[in-house]
């Protein structure tokens, strides 16, 4: 007769080992996607104790049919160059998953992305848009152009020709695009104005983050910012910390980092640093937010120019050893995989407390393992990040009523979202035996609310 313990350590290695071969077909099935592969594993990893405590998961084939998305779509995107020429791009949206609401995720405009970035993020944004409490599911999209260096009637023709393919396969109840890295004011602006022309009516929920004047939300621009440091200033309360008086770094100038600095900013810190793709600024007596907003979002200049205005910051060349400056709290804001191991082996040994992802998965999994094994303040994308598309489904809110909130309104519904996706967190961690930990609390929490909505629906 097997002792407890035995039938226990059975279960668990039953669980893992269902869970390794689970990833490993994921890497299979889908070979060259390292982004998508990363967060997927993140995710299964944490999953483990959750799957031991309720195996009907394993049964029903829940991580096998979340794994894999409803719909994949890849289109051509021809589109005519200011010198007559056509080009053409490649676009993506993948819609993931809708247990829970129609899909809802950004569209990402950078030369880097392709099928492994896109189902990544998809993937990711998932157990984020669950964690909102918002019913919205898992979706993401965009192209590999590059809105860096073109006119507006280039962006404008190109973005004409990605929506009226995309325009087949959205709606305000299907799939609700927003904006992401390249995808501003303006080419929401352009993708709703093609999509009304198209389905002649104005569907003001078929798009977020769009323009004030056409249906746009209020404090949609601040919000993933915010929403990152509203989280971080979360995890640091516990701990009898705060923002006032702290120095903070911040990679990326784009408008995650400029709203991140803003807040952190009002909220007493030092930000004495930031970045863009060519390099970073270092200003120990703290950034000048409005030189930087000036730069970015009027003047479309680099951030190196900063120090033209402000002789006694320095500028450096290249993005990595942004994270060799000493600091308190450290927000990355900019890309993917941009703190690998080295770069939080220097956080750490400079006496970081804190960090907060604003931007989509920026650690890498060795990096995000070091934090927490140093008992570093560790706020993961999926929470932290959330912001955004928070607001984003306040906007669709608002849509439906054909009402306008105020900012007020906007900001403290945003505090309070965050404020929960803190508290569920924590909970889901502390219940399956990972206190602290939020990686693992923000991803069981985000996968039981789906998991149970698939299930209660059925095999679909």
């Amino acid at each position: 007769m097997p002792t407890l313990e035995k039938v226990k350590v059975t279960e668990t290695q039953f669980t893992m080992n269902y869970v390794n071969e689970l990833y490993e077909s994921v890497k299979k099935r889908n070979p060259h996607e390292v982004e998508f592969h990363q967060a997927v594993k993140e995710v299964l990893e944490s999953l483990i104790p959750v799957l031991e405590k309720h195996p009907h998961y394993i049964k029903q084939g829940i991580l096998e049919r979340m794994v894999e998305p409803e719909r994949m779509i890849s289109f051509r995107v021809p589109w005519v160059d200011d010198y007559g020429y056509v080009q053409v791009n490649r676009g993506y949206r993948v819609q993931f998953n809708s247990a829970i609401g129609p899909y809802k995720g950004g569209l990402r405009f950078h030369p880097t992305v392709n099928s492994s970035i896109i189902k990544f993020l998809g993937f990711e944004q998932i157990f984020k848009n669950s964690l909102t409490g918002q019913p919205i599911g898992g979706g993401k999209g965009g192209s590999d152009f590059n809105p860096k260096g073109k006119s507006n009637t280039e962006v404008m023709r190109f973005t004409q020709s990605f929506m009226t393919e995309l325009c087949k396969y959205i709606g305000p109840d299907t799939d609700v695009p927003a904006g992401d890295i390249g995808v501003g004011a303006r080419e929401i602006g352009y993708l709703f104005g093609q999509y009304k022309k198209i389905q002649g009516a104005f569907t003001a929920g078929v798009l977020t983050g769009k323009g004030l004047g056409y249906g746009g939300s209020i404090g949609r621009k601040e919000a993933t910012g915010y929403g990152t440091v509203y989280f971080v200033e979360e995890m640091l309360k516990d701990k009898g910390l705060g923002f006032k008086e702290s120095t903070v770094v911040i990679s990326g100038s784009g408008n995650v980092s400029i709203y991140a600095m803003e807040k952190a900013i009002q909220l007493g810190a030092t930000v004495v640093a930031c970045s863009d793709s060519n390099g970073y600024i270092y200003d120990k007596r703290g950034i000048d937010l409005t030189t930087v907003k000036r730069l970015k979002e009027v003047e479309g200049k680099r951030i190196s120019e900063y120090v033209d205005e402000h002789p006694s910051a320095e500028y450096t060349e290249g993005c990595k050893e942004i994270w060799s400056i000493p600091c308190d709290i450290a927000l990355p804001c900019a890309t993917q995989n941009e703190i690998d191991e080295h770069a939080a082996k220097l956080l750490v040994s400079n006496g970081v407390q804190a960090v907060g992802e604003g931007a989509n998965m920026p650690s890498t999994l060795q990096a995000v393992d070091f934090f927490l094994e140093n008992n570093v303040l560790f706020g993961p994308a999926k929470a932290a990040n959330a912001g955004g598309v928070s607001v984003s489904a306040l906007e669709m809110a608002q849509n439906s009523a054909r009402l306008s909130w105020s900012f007020e309104e906007v900001d403290l519904k945003l505090q309070q979202i965050m404020k929960k996706i803190y508290q569920d967190s924590m909970t889901a961690a502390k219940e399956y035996s990972n206190p602290g930990n939020l990686v693992v609390g923000a991803n069981i929490a985000g996968f039981i609310k789906v998991a149970d909505a698939m299930v209660e629906q059925g095999v679909i």
